[in-house]
Protein backbone atom coordinates (compact mmCIF):
# COMPACT_ATOMS: atom_id res chain seq x y z
CA UNK A 1 0.00 0.00 0.00
CA UNK A 2 1.51 3.31 -1.04
CA UNK A 3 0.86 6.59 0.68
CA UNK A 4 1.21 9.61 -1.54
CA UNK A 5 3.38 12.61 -0.87
CA UNK A 6 3.28 14.97 -3.82
CA UNK A 7 5.67 17.86 -4.30
CA UNK A 8 4.35 21.40 -4.49
CA UNK A 9 5.71 23.26 -7.50
CA UNK A 10 5.01 26.78 -8.77
CA UNK A 11 3.07 25.67 -11.85
CA UNK A 12 -0.15 27.38 -12.85
CA UNK A 13 -3.09 25.27 -13.98
CA UNK A 14 -3.31 27.00 -17.40
CA UNK A 15 -0.03 25.25 -18.25
CA UNK A 16 -2.15 22.14 -18.77
CA UNK A 17 -3.13 23.36 -22.21
CA UNK A 18 0.55 23.48 -23.21
CA UNK A 19 1.46 20.02 -21.95
CA UNK A 20 -0.16 17.95 -24.70
CA UNK A 21 1.24 14.44 -24.74
CA UNK A 22 2.62 12.60 -27.73
CA UNK A 23 -0.03 10.33 -29.19
CA UNK A 24 -0.03 6.68 -28.19
CA UNK A 25 -0.39 4.29 -31.11
CA UNK A 26 -2.04 0.89 -30.72
CA UNK A 27 -2.13 -2.33 -32.68
CA UNK A 28 -3.56 -5.73 -31.73
CA UNK A 29 -1.96 -8.83 -33.24
CA UNK A 30 -4.09 -11.71 -34.50
CA UNK A 31 -3.26 -13.72 -31.38
CA UNK A 32 -4.63 -10.96 -29.15
CA UNK A 33 -1.40 -9.31 -28.02
CA UNK A 34 -2.02 -5.58 -27.61
CA UNK A 35 0.95 -3.39 -28.56
CA UNK A 36 1.14 0.23 -27.39
CA UNK A 37 3.86 2.54 -28.70
CA UNK A 38 4.66 6.07 -27.60
CA UNK A 39 7.48 7.77 -29.44
CA UNK A 40 9.88 9.83 -27.33
CA UNK A 41 12.90 11.00 -29.30
CA UNK A 42 14.75 12.92 -26.59
CA UNK A 43 17.41 10.23 -26.14
CA UNK A 44 18.39 7.08 -28.08
CA UNK A 45 16.83 4.77 -25.51
CA UNK A 46 13.83 2.46 -25.49
CA UNK A 47 11.83 0.98 -22.62
CA UNK A 48 9.97 -2.25 -23.34
CA UNK A 49 7.40 -3.65 -20.89
CA UNK A 50 5.27 -6.79 -21.04
CA UNK A 51 2.22 -6.67 -18.76
CA UNK A 52 0.20 -9.77 -17.89
CA UNK A 53 -3.34 -9.57 -16.52
CA UNK A 54 -2.62 -11.66 -13.45
CA UNK A 55 -1.53 -10.85 -9.92
CA UNK A 56 -2.21 -11.87 -6.34
CA UNK A 57 -5.91 -10.95 -6.59
CA UNK A 58 -6.37 -13.73 -9.15
CA UNK A 59 -5.09 -16.42 -6.76
CA UNK A 60 -7.31 -18.85 -4.82
CA UNK A 61 -6.46 -19.99 -1.32
CA UNK A 62 -3.64 -22.49 -1.11
CA UNK A 63 -1.48 -20.95 -3.81
CA UNK A 64 -1.33 -17.33 -2.67
CA UNK A 65 1.84 -15.71 -3.97
CA UNK A 66 1.92 -17.94 -7.07
CA UNK A 67 2.08 -14.92 -9.40
CA UNK A 68 5.07 -13.54 -7.52
CA UNK A 69 6.77 -16.93 -7.43
CA UNK A 70 6.29 -17.34 -11.16
CA UNK A 71 7.80 -13.90 -11.70
CA UNK A 72 11.00 -15.27 -10.15
CA UNK A 73 10.85 -18.47 -12.20
CA UNK A 74 10.48 -16.52 -15.45
CA UNK A 75 14.24 -15.93 -15.34
CA UNK A 76 15.00 -19.67 -15.11
CA UNK A 77 15.26 -20.48 -18.77
CA UNK A 78 13.81 -22.09 -21.89
CA UNK A 79 15.20 -24.56 -24.44
CA UNK A 80 16.75 -21.69 -26.34
CA UNK A 81 17.96 -19.67 -23.35
CA UNK A 82 19.01 -21.68 -20.25
CA UNK A 83 18.73 -20.35 -16.70
CA UNK A 84 20.64 -17.11 -16.27
CA UNK A 85 20.95 -16.38 -19.97
CA UNK A 86 18.16 -13.81 -20.08
CA UNK A 87 19.83 -11.44 -17.64
CA UNK A 88 23.29 -12.10 -19.06
CA UNK A 89 22.23 -11.21 -22.61
CA UNK A 90 20.49 -8.02 -21.52
CA UNK A 91 23.54 -6.95 -19.48
CA UNK A 92 25.96 -7.75 -22.31
CA UNK A 93 23.95 -5.43 -24.54
CA UNK A 94 24.12 -2.60 -22.03
CA UNK A 95 20.55 -2.95 -20.80
CA UNK A 96 18.77 -3.04 -17.46
CA UNK A 97 15.92 -5.43 -16.71
CA UNK A 98 13.65 -6.45 -13.89
CA UNK A 99 10.08 -7.40 -13.06
CA UNK A 100 7.39 -6.71 -10.46
CA UNK A 101 4.16 -8.29 -9.26
CA UNK A 102 1.15 -6.46 -7.86
CA UNK A 103 -2.34 -7.37 -6.82
CA UNK A 104 -3.70 -6.97 -10.36
CA UNK A 105 -0.74 -7.45 -12.72
CA UNK A 106 2.71 -8.87 -13.31
CA UNK A 107 5.14 -6.95 -15.53
CA UNK A 108 8.60 -7.46 -17.03
CA UNK A 109 10.71 -4.65 -18.45
CA UNK A 110 14.00 -3.76 -20.10
CA UNK A 111 15.68 -0.42 -20.79
CA UNK A 112 18.13 -0.56 -23.68
CA UNK A 113 19.70 1.30 -26.57
CA UNK A 114 17.01 1.69 -29.22
CA UNK A 115 18.93 -0.58 -31.61
CA UNK A 116 18.65 -3.45 -29.12
CA UNK A 117 14.84 -3.62 -29.07
CA UNK A 118 14.78 -6.84 -31.17
CA UNK A 119 16.84 -8.55 -28.46
CA UNK A 120 14.29 -7.60 -25.83
CA UNK A 121 11.41 -8.82 -27.99
CA UNK A 122 13.08 -12.12 -28.85
CA UNK A 123 13.78 -12.95 -25.22
CA UNK A 124 10.33 -11.95 -23.95
CA UNK A 125 8.52 -13.82 -26.72
CA UNK A 126 10.54 -16.96 -25.97
CA UNK A 127 9.68 -17.05 -22.28
CA UNK A 128 6.06 -16.03 -22.83
CA UNK A 129 5.22 -19.57 -24.01
CA UNK A 130 8.36 -21.71 -23.64
CA UNK A 131 9.39 -21.43 -20.00
CA UNK A 132 11.01 -24.42 -18.29
CA UNK A 133 9.86 -24.94 -14.73
CA UNK A 134 12.44 -27.28 -13.22
CA UNK A 135 12.17 -28.70 -9.67
CA UNK A 136 15.80 -27.91 -8.84
CA UNK A 137 15.37 -24.28 -9.90
CA UNK A 138 12.18 -24.00 -7.85
CA UNK A 139 14.03 -25.21 -4.74
CA UNK A 140 16.69 -22.53 -5.24
CA UNK A 141 14.19 -19.76 -5.84
CA UNK A 142 12.04 -20.74 -2.88
CA UNK A 143 14.95 -19.83 -0.63
CA UNK A 144 15.15 -16.43 -2.34
CA UNK A 145 11.42 -15.80 -1.84
CA UNK A 146 11.54 -16.89 1.80
CA UNK A 147 14.38 -14.41 2.36
CA UNK A 148 12.50 -11.69 0.48
CA UNK A 149 9.46 -12.22 2.66
CA UNK A 150 11.59 -12.12 5.80
CA UNK A 151 13.32 -8.88 4.81
CA UNK A 152 10.30 -7.04 3.41
CA UNK A 153 7.53 -8.20 5.74
CA UNK A 154 8.44 -10.37 8.72
CA UNK A 155 11.27 -8.09 9.89
CA UNK A 156 9.45 -4.83 9.09
CA UNK A 157 6.90 -3.90 11.78
CA UNK A 158 4.89 -1.57 9.55
CA UNK A 159 4.74 -4.06 6.69
CA UNK A 160 3.77 -6.82 9.09
CA UNK A 161 1.07 -4.58 10.55
CA UNK A 162 -0.27 -3.86 7.08
CA UNK A 163 -0.45 -7.57 6.30
CA UNK A 164 -2.56 -8.23 9.41
CA UNK A 165 -4.64 -5.14 8.71
CA UNK A 166 -5.57 -6.22 5.17
CA UNK A 167 -6.41 -9.74 6.35
CA UNK A 168 -8.82 -8.26 8.89
CA UNK A 169 -10.32 -5.49 6.76
CA UNK A 170 -11.36 -7.74 3.87
CA UNK A 171 -13.55 -10.77 4.47
CA UNK A 172 -13.58 -12.44 1.07
CA UNK A 173 -11.93 -10.03 -1.35
CA UNK A 174 -8.62 -11.45 -2.60
CA UNK A 175 -7.01 -8.17 -1.53
CA UNK A 176 -6.86 -9.76 1.93
CA UNK A 177 -3.89 -11.88 0.76
CA UNK A 178 -0.33 -10.52 0.63
CA UNK A 179 1.19 -10.27 -2.85
CA UNK A 180 4.16 -12.38 -1.77
CA UNK A 181 1.84 -15.06 -0.37
CA UNK A 182 1.22 -16.63 3.02
CA UNK A 183 4.19 -18.57 4.45
CA UNK A 184 2.43 -21.97 4.40
CA UNK A 185 1.50 -21.55 0.74
CA UNK A 186 5.04 -20.55 -0.22
CA UNK A 187 6.37 -23.60 1.62
CA UNK A 188 4.18 -25.94 -0.40
CA UNK A 189 4.52 -24.70 -3.99
CA UNK A 190 4.94 -27.54 -6.48
CA UNK A 191 6.06 -27.36 -10.10
CA UNK A 192 2.61 -28.52 -11.38
CA UNK A 193 0.95 -25.63 -9.50
CA UNK A 194 3.19 -23.05 -11.17
CA UNK A 195 3.03 -24.81 -14.54
CA UNK A 196 -0.77 -24.62 -14.55
CA UNK A 197 -0.63 -20.94 -13.53
CA UNK A 198 1.89 -20.20 -16.29
CA UNK A 199 -0.04 -22.04 -19.00
CA UNK A 200 -3.26 -20.30 -18.07
CA UNK A 201 -2.14 -16.69 -17.81
CA UNK A 202 1.10 -16.26 -19.76
CA UNK A 203 -0.20 -15.90 -23.28
CA UNK A 204 -0.35 -13.15 -25.91
CA UNK A 205 -4.12 -12.78 -25.51
CA UNK A 206 -3.58 -11.96 -21.82
CA UNK A 207 -0.71 -9.51 -22.29
CA UNK A 208 0.04 -5.95 -23.30
CA UNK A 209 3.38 -4.92 -24.81
CA UNK A 210 4.25 -1.29 -24.08
CA UNK A 211 7.15 0.44 -25.85
CA UNK A 212 8.30 3.98 -25.06
CA UNK A 213 11.34 5.64 -26.61
CA UNK A 214 13.30 6.73 -29.63
CA UNK A 215 11.50 4.44 -32.05
CA UNK A 216 9.16 4.55 -35.02
CA UNK A 217 5.79 3.02 -34.23
CA UNK A 218 5.50 1.21 -37.57
CA UNK A 219 8.86 -0.47 -37.02
CA UNK A 220 7.88 -1.54 -33.50
CA UNK A 221 4.63 -3.06 -34.77
CA UNK A 222 6.58 -4.99 -37.42
CA UNK A 223 9.03 -6.29 -34.81
CA UNK A 224 6.18 -7.29 -32.52
CA UNK A 225 4.56 -9.26 -35.34
CA UNK A 226 7.88 -10.95 -36.13
CA UNK A 227 8.63 -12.12 -32.60
CA UNK A 228 5.21 -12.45 -30.94
CA UNK A 229 2.85 -12.99 -33.87
CA UNK A 230 3.07 -16.79 -34.00
CA UNK A 231 2.69 -17.42 -30.27
CA UNK A 232 -0.30 -19.57 -29.34
CA UNK A 233 -3.14 -18.23 -27.24
CA UNK A 234 -4.62 -19.56 -24.01
CA UNK A 235 -8.27 -20.19 -23.29
CA UNK A 236 -9.18 -17.44 -20.87
CA UNK A 237 -12.39 -17.95 -18.94
CA UNK A 238 -13.76 -14.82 -17.23
CA UNK A 239 -12.96 -14.54 -13.55
CA UNK A 240 -15.84 -15.26 -11.22
CA UNK A 241 -17.08 -12.24 -9.25
CA UNK A 242 -14.98 -11.50 -6.19
CA UNK A 243 -17.32 -9.12 -4.43
CA UNK A 244 -16.50 -8.22 -0.85
CA UNK A 245 -19.39 -8.87 1.51
CA UNK A 246 -20.96 -5.89 3.23
CA UNK A 247 -19.15 -4.70 6.32
CA UNK A 248 -21.67 -4.36 9.14
CA UNK A 249 -19.70 -2.38 11.68
CA UNK A 250 -16.30 -1.15 12.76
CA UNK A 251 -13.51 -3.75 12.92
CA UNK A 252 -10.64 -3.32 15.32
CA UNK A 253 -7.46 -5.22 16.15
CA UNK A 254 -4.39 -4.79 18.36
CA UNK A 255 -1.17 -6.56 17.42
CA UNK A 256 2.15 -6.63 19.26
CA UNK A 257 5.50 -6.70 17.47
CA UNK A 258 9.15 -6.05 18.12
CA UNK A 259 9.26 -2.37 17.20
CA UNK A 260 10.57 0.97 18.40
CA UNK A 261 7.36 2.99 18.03
CA UNK A 262 3.60 2.32 18.04
CA UNK A 263 1.74 2.60 14.77
CA UNK A 264 -1.88 3.18 13.71
CA UNK A 265 -3.65 2.13 10.51
CA UNK A 266 -7.23 3.07 9.62
CA UNK A 267 -9.09 2.20 6.43
CA UNK A 268 -12.57 2.83 5.02
CA UNK A 269 -14.13 0.66 2.27
CA UNK A 270 -14.38 2.72 -0.93
CA UNK A 271 -14.85 2.15 -4.68
CA UNK A 272 -12.15 2.65 -7.30
CA UNK A 273 -12.26 4.06 -10.81
CA UNK A 274 -12.96 0.55 -12.11
CA UNK A 275 -15.75 -0.25 -9.64
CA UNK A 276 -17.43 3.10 -8.92
CA UNK A 277 -20.94 3.59 -10.30
CA UNK A 278 -19.98 7.23 -10.77
CA UNK A 279 -16.29 7.52 -11.75
CA UNK A 280 -16.24 11.14 -10.59
CA UNK A 281 -16.36 9.82 -7.02
CA UNK A 282 -13.03 8.04 -7.47
CA UNK A 283 -11.38 11.26 -8.62
CA UNK A 284 -12.93 13.10 -5.66
CA UNK A 285 -11.46 10.49 -3.29
CA UNK A 286 -8.10 11.01 -4.97
CA UNK A 287 -8.33 14.76 -4.34
CA UNK A 288 -9.38 14.04 -0.75
CA UNK A 289 -6.07 12.20 -0.26
CA UNK A 290 -4.24 15.29 -1.50
CA UNK A 291 -6.14 17.57 0.88
CA UNK A 292 -5.07 15.42 3.81
CA UNK A 293 -1.61 14.37 2.68
CA UNK A 294 -0.20 16.41 -0.18
CA UNK A 295 2.95 17.95 1.20
CA UNK A 296 3.88 20.02 4.25
CA UNK A 297 0.91 22.36 3.88
CA UNK A 298 -1.66 19.54 3.75
CA UNK A 299 -3.94 19.07 6.76
CA UNK A 300 -2.32 16.04 8.41
CA UNK A 301 1.17 17.48 8.30
CA UNK A 302 0.30 21.07 9.16
CA UNK A 303 -2.22 20.25 11.90
CA UNK A 304 -1.32 16.91 13.47
CA UNK A 305 2.45 16.77 13.00
CA UNK A 306 3.56 20.39 13.26
CA UNK A 307 0.52 22.11 14.74
CA UNK A 308 -0.79 19.95 17.59
CA UNK A 309 2.33 17.77 17.57
CA UNK A 310 0.21 14.68 18.04
CA UNK A 311 2.18 12.62 15.52
CA UNK A 312 5.72 12.25 14.27
CA UNK A 313 4.25 11.05 10.98
CA UNK A 314 0.77 10.97 9.46
CA UNK A 315 -0.35 10.01 5.97
CA UNK A 316 -3.26 9.10 3.73
CA UNK A 317 -3.53 6.88 0.69
CA UNK A 318 -5.88 5.46 -1.93
CA UNK A 319 -5.29 3.36 -5.06
CA UNK A 320 -7.49 4.88 -7.74
CA UNK A 321 -6.49 2.22 -10.30
CA UNK A 322 -7.15 -0.92 -8.24
CA UNK A 323 -9.20 -3.55 -10.09
CA UNK A 324 -11.46 -4.23 -7.10
CA UNK A 325 -12.94 -2.05 -4.31
CA UNK A 326 -10.20 -0.61 -2.14
CA UNK A 327 -9.51 1.09 1.19
CA UNK A 328 -9.13 4.79 1.86
CA UNK A 329 -6.20 4.73 4.27
CA UNK A 330 -4.94 6.83 7.17
CA UNK A 331 -1.75 5.90 9.02
CA UNK A 332 0.56 7.44 11.54
CA UNK A 333 2.86 7.20 14.53
CA UNK A 334 1.99 9.19 17.67
CA UNK A 335 4.49 11.69 19.02
CA UNK A 336 6.36 10.98 22.23
CA UNK A 337 3.95 11.12 25.17
CA UNK A 338 0.89 10.74 22.90
CA UNK A 339 -1.22 7.62 22.68
CA UNK A 340 -2.72 5.70 19.79
CA UNK A 341 -6.33 6.55 20.79
CA UNK A 342 -5.44 10.26 20.70
CA UNK A 343 -4.11 9.96 17.16
CA UNK A 344 -7.12 7.88 16.11
CA UNK A 345 -9.49 10.57 17.42
CA UNK A 346 -7.49 13.28 15.66
CA UNK A 347 -7.84 11.43 12.36
CA UNK A 348 -11.58 11.06 12.94
CA UNK A 349 -11.86 14.76 13.71
CA UNK A 350 -10.26 15.59 10.37
CA UNK A 351 -12.73 13.32 8.59
CA UNK A 352 -15.62 15.02 10.38
CA UNK A 353 -14.41 18.43 9.24
CA UNK A 354 -14.26 17.19 5.64
CA UNK A 355 -17.82 15.93 5.98
CA UNK A 356 -19.15 19.19 7.43
CA UNK A 357 -17.22 21.94 5.66
CA UNK A 358 -16.21 22.52 2.07
CA UNK A 359 -12.52 22.38 1.28
CA UNK A 360 -11.12 25.78 0.39
CA UNK A 361 -10.31 26.94 -3.11
CA UNK A 362 -6.68 27.31 -2.04
CA UNK A 363 -6.54 23.68 -0.94
CA UNK A 364 -8.01 22.39 -4.17
CA UNK A 365 -5.71 24.59 -6.24
CA UNK A 366 -2.73 23.21 -4.32
CA UNK A 367 -3.75 19.60 -4.95
CA UNK A 368 -4.45 20.22 -8.62
CA UNK A 369 -1.12 22.01 -9.07
CA UNK A 370 0.63 19.03 -7.49
CA UNK A 371 -1.11 16.59 -9.83
CA UNK A 372 -0.12 18.70 -12.82
CA UNK A 373 3.47 18.94 -11.61
CA UNK A 374 3.65 15.20 -11.09
CA UNK A 375 2.26 14.59 -14.57
CA UNK A 376 4.89 16.87 -16.07
CA UNK A 377 7.68 15.17 -14.15
CA UNK A 378 6.46 11.74 -15.31
CA UNK A 379 7.16 12.78 -18.89
CA UNK A 380 10.87 12.81 -18.03
CA UNK A 381 10.76 9.09 -17.29
CA UNK A 382 10.10 6.69 -20.16
CA UNK A 383 9.61 3.94 -17.60
CA UNK A 384 6.82 5.75 -15.75
CA UNK A 385 5.16 6.79 -18.99
CA UNK A 386 5.00 3.13 -19.91
CA UNK A 387 3.98 2.05 -16.43
CA UNK A 388 1.00 4.39 -16.43
CA UNK A 389 -0.23 3.04 -19.77
CA UNK A 390 0.38 -0.57 -18.81
CA UNK A 391 -1.32 -0.27 -15.44
CA UNK A 392 -4.50 1.40 -16.73
CA UNK A 393 -4.74 -1.11 -19.57
CA UNK A 394 -4.09 -4.18 -17.46
CA UNK A 395 -6.63 -3.45 -14.72
CA UNK A 396 -9.32 -3.07 -17.37
CA UNK A 397 -9.69 0.70 -17.49
CA UNK A 398 -8.08 1.08 -20.90
CA UNK A 399 -4.85 2.99 -21.48
CA UNK A 400 -6.79 6.02 -22.74
CA UNK A 401 -7.94 6.73 -19.18
CA UNK A 402 -4.35 7.54 -18.22
CA UNK A 403 -4.48 10.68 -20.37
CA UNK A 404 -7.74 11.81 -18.73
CA UNK A 405 -6.34 11.83 -15.20
CA UNK A 406 -5.14 15.45 -14.94
CA UNK A 407 -8.29 16.89 -16.52
CA UNK A 408 -10.56 14.79 -14.31
CA UNK A 409 -8.74 15.89 -11.16
CA UNK A 410 -8.95 19.49 -12.34
CA UNK A 411 -12.74 19.19 -12.55
CA UNK A 412 -13.28 18.02 -8.95
CA UNK A 413 -15.30 20.49 -6.86
CA UNK A 414 -15.36 21.16 -3.11
CA UNK A 415 -18.90 19.78 -3.02
CA UNK A 416 -17.77 16.49 -4.56
CA UNK A 417 -15.02 16.13 -1.96
CA UNK A 418 -17.49 16.73 0.86
CA UNK A 419 -20.02 14.33 -0.70
CA UNK A 420 -17.63 11.37 -0.98
CA UNK A 421 -16.44 11.97 2.59
CA UNK A 422 -20.05 11.75 3.78
CA UNK A 423 -20.90 8.76 1.59
CA UNK A 424 -17.90 6.52 2.19
CA UNK A 425 -15.90 7.59 5.26
CA UNK A 426 -18.35 6.06 7.68
CA UNK A 427 -17.85 4.41 11.07
CA UNK A 428 -19.46 1.16 9.93
CA UNK A 429 -16.98 0.97 7.03
CA UNK A 430 -13.95 1.62 9.24
CA UNK A 431 -11.14 -0.80 10.06
CA UNK A 432 -8.53 0.02 12.72
CA UNK A 433 -5.30 -1.66 13.78
CA UNK A 434 -3.09 -0.63 16.66
CA UNK A 435 0.46 -1.91 16.52
CA UNK A 436 2.06 -1.84 19.97
CA UNK A 437 5.76 -2.50 20.49
CA UNK A 438 6.23 -5.55 22.66
CA UNK A 439 6.59 -4.56 26.28
CA UNK A 440 4.29 -1.53 26.06
CA UNK A 441 1.56 -1.40 28.63
CA UNK A 442 -1.86 -2.21 27.32
CA UNK A 443 -3.10 1.18 28.49
CA UNK A 444 -3.09 2.43 24.87
CA UNK A 445 -5.58 -0.23 23.83
CA UNK A 446 -9.22 0.65 23.45
CA UNK A 447 -11.44 -1.73 25.38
Amino acid sequence: MKFKSLLILPFCLPLLANSAEVKVQEQVLKNGLKVLVKEDHRSPVVVSQVWYKVGSSYEPGGITGASHMLEHMMFKGTDKHPAGEFSRIIAENGGDENAFTGRDYTAYFQTMDKSKLPISFELEADRMRNLHLLPEELVKELEVVHEERRMRTDDKPRAKTEEHFMAMAFSNSPYKHPVIGWPADIENYKVPDLQAWYQRWYAPNNATLVVIGDVQAAEVFALAEKYFGDLKTSELNPLKPQTEIEQLGERRMTIKLQAQLPYLMMGYKVPTLKTATNPDEAYALEVLVGVLDGGSSARLSSKLVRGKQLAVSAGAGYDLTARLPELFMLEGTPAKGKKLPELEQAFKNEITLLQKDLTTTAELDRVKAQVLAQSIYEQDSMFYQGMKLGMFETVGLGWQKADEYVNKINQVTPEQVRDVANKYLLEDQLNIVYMQPLGMANKTAVQ
